[in-house]
């Protein structure tokens, strides 16, 4: 009996994250730049996206501050370190291997770093997988080429307050945030935030 009904709610389980990752890829996506795709569902940015950013020397969260540094390994076993890359535009994108938003979202994250000059050093939430050898899996599958860093006992994503999967902030050239997603972006949105960034 109790295998029946352990059967069924694994049966519920997996008929649930079929129907949720099918139903994200069906939606449409955002054209005009100014709304992102969350969790499968088209939501508007938050407001202070719409706003120009007033630049500041204090370190935070808010658009317009300077990014917390940060350093972790890849998975290749090299230390990356956030402040490494001042000079340069960089996206942070926060995912993980069972997220479908962050499934849909990695190709069109390939071809922006293939296409632009940006440093996109996608930040896995290693303490939520099953291992690091199915986030390396992952990454081969999907080609991801950029840095896959591990965050493996969840520092970054807890300095970054990480809530919605994925999230991305990105950095211009002088280490400030301009531009903060929570949930998935298209090519169209990420190379408009991407041109008004120095």
């Amino acid at each position: 009996m109790k295998k029946a009904i352990l059967l069924v709610i694994v049966v519920g389980m997996f008929g649930f994250a079929v129907y949720d990752f099918t139903s994200s890829t069906d939606e449409p996506t955002p054209k005009e730049g100014n709304e992102s795709v969350s969790g499968g569902k088209i939501t508007s940015p938050p407001a202070n996206n719409q706003e120009e950013v007033k630049e500041s020397d204090q370190v935070g969260l808010e658009r317009g501050e300077i990014a917390p540094d940060f350093k972790l390994q890849t998975l290749n076993g090299e230390t990356v370190q956030l402040s490494d890359y001042r000079g340069k535009r960089v996206l942070i994108n926060f995912w993980a291997t069972w997220c479908p938003p962050c499934r849909a979202e990695i190709p069109d994250l390939q071809k922006l770093y293939e296409n632009k000059d940006v440093a996109i050093l996608a930040v896995n939430m290693t303490g939520s997988e099953k291992s690091k050898g199915a986030v390396t899996e992952f990454a081969k599958k999907y080609g991801m080429t950029f840095p896959v860093l591990l965050d493996e006992n969840a520092d970054v994503t807890t300095t970054y307050q990480v809530r919605a999967y994925p999230t991305s902030y990105m950095i211009d050239s002088e280490g400030r945030i301009q531009f903060i997603a929570l949930g998935a972006m298209n090519y169209e949105l990420m190379t408009q935030q991407l041109e008004k960034m120095k």
